[in-house]
């Protein structure tokens, strides 16, 4: 009994901190996040709730009052804007991955490597994130505007409400195919299946996306303790992995 009461002890001081933390995430990054989200927990026997949807959602939501401790954006502008607007712990707010947007089929061989698909337009429908709620529905927009062929498509366009969405429709068949976040379709680096076109970077405004600690976080260190494991080497190569870049270049 005496040794247990000395192992409770010793251990007493890591656990004594642990809290818990609610995290909004953009629905692109929904696949790194419970990776890092098990990692965090594991590491630090803090806990954490995500909560999976759209960026423009999400803005509406913690406007409203939503108690987000964390939010993870698919862009950059709406965390600044709602550190402009007070609701968010000025200094906190971040860059944690540049985001790849990508053409995809659930069909091997569909796609080609160039995207020209796009340009015969012999398919049925294609499928985007709404592009009004989600930064990765605009990159998709303005990639088939950059190309010419966005007056063409836009009768077969079906909006998502989010890009998990988006993915969705293409996974199970209504839509041959559609832009989606790569991190959604690759594991390791590598195509999980089907076949796809990676957008190049000149095509659309970069999918720069920001995390921000939030006013309803400001006093929970579990959540501090969340953005600085975003930041480091773990939490980093979970996000390579998918697909992300960790730089603007």
């Amino acid at each position: 009994m005496r040794a247990l009461a000395a192992v409770a002890l010793a251990l007493a001081p890591l656990f004594a901190h642990a809290g818990a933390v609610l995290v909004a995430v953009a629905a692109n990054f929904a696949g790194p996040m419970q990776k890092i989200a098990a990692a965090f927990e594991a590491d630090t026997k803090d806990t954490v709730k995500v909560v999976v949807g759209s960026t423009g959602a999400f803005y509406t939501q913690i406007k409203t009052g939503a108690p987000f401790d964390v939010f993870l954006s698919a862009d950059a502008d709406t965390p600044a804007q709602l550190e402009s607007d007070g609701f968010t712990v000025p200094g906190r707010r971040f860059t944690f991955a540049y985001g790849r947007l990508v053409l995809w089929s659930a069909r091997p061989d569909y796609i080609d490597a160039r995207g020209d698909i796009l340009l015969g337009a012999t398919f049925g429908k294609i499928a985007i994130a709404d592009p009004k709620l989600a930064p990765y529905g605009r990159a998709a927009v303005e990639t088939m505007q950059r190309l010419g062929v966005y007056d063409t498509l836009r009768p077969k366009i079906v909006k998502a409400g989010n890009i998990g969405q988006a993915y969705q429709y293409v996974a199970t068949g209504n839509a041959p195919l559609g832009f989606v976040a790569l991190s959604q379709v690759v594991v390791d680096g590598k195509l999980a299946e089907g076949s796809a076109w990676v957008v190049p970077l000149s095509m659309h405004t970069p999918l720069r996306q920001d995390a921000v600690l939030l006013k309803h976080g400001a006093n929970n260190a579990a959540a501090s303790r969340f953005l600085e494991y975003l930041k480091g080497g773990k939490a980093r190569r979970i996000i390579a992995a998918y697909g992300y870049d960790l730089s603007a270049n």
